[in-house]
């Protein structure tokens, strides 16, 4: 049975999945929004309202643990930039718009960016 389990495995193992994951997170703080497949999208977005949540409060400690997980000081930098906008609200700071599939494959596509 497959109770709890709920991890995207997209082929990979589990270092380069954390990689691959980081990654993604990191381009969607840099750019602001990216399009890729529907499986990616639901699986970054609770890891990035997470680091939204705690880029908006930017102790060291917060940082430090931002910095851990994208990699990238400068990209840190820009999340908490970020984070300041949404200091009255309390969660959903990204939104998931559908799109239609991928010309080679057929694989869902969506938009990812922030609210």
């Amino acid at each position: 049975m497959r109770h709890h389990d709920t991890n995207r495995k997209f082929g990979r193992k589990a270092g380069p999945r954390r990689a691959f994951l980081k990654s993604l997170a990191r381009n969607l703080v840099i750019k602001g929004r990216i399009t890729t497949t529907e499986a990616r999208a639901k699986s970054i977005r609770p890891m990035v309202e997470k680091l939204v949540t705690k880029g908006k409060n930017p102790t060291l400690a917060n940082r430090r643990l931002i910095i851990a997980s994208l990699g990238d000081e400068r990209t840190t930098t820009k999340l908490i930039k970020t984070a300041e906008q949404y200091k009255d609200r309390s969660g959903g700071y990204l939104r998931i718009t559908k799109m239609g599939p991928r010309k080679g494959d057929a694989a869902p596509m969506t938009v990812i960016e922030f609210v």
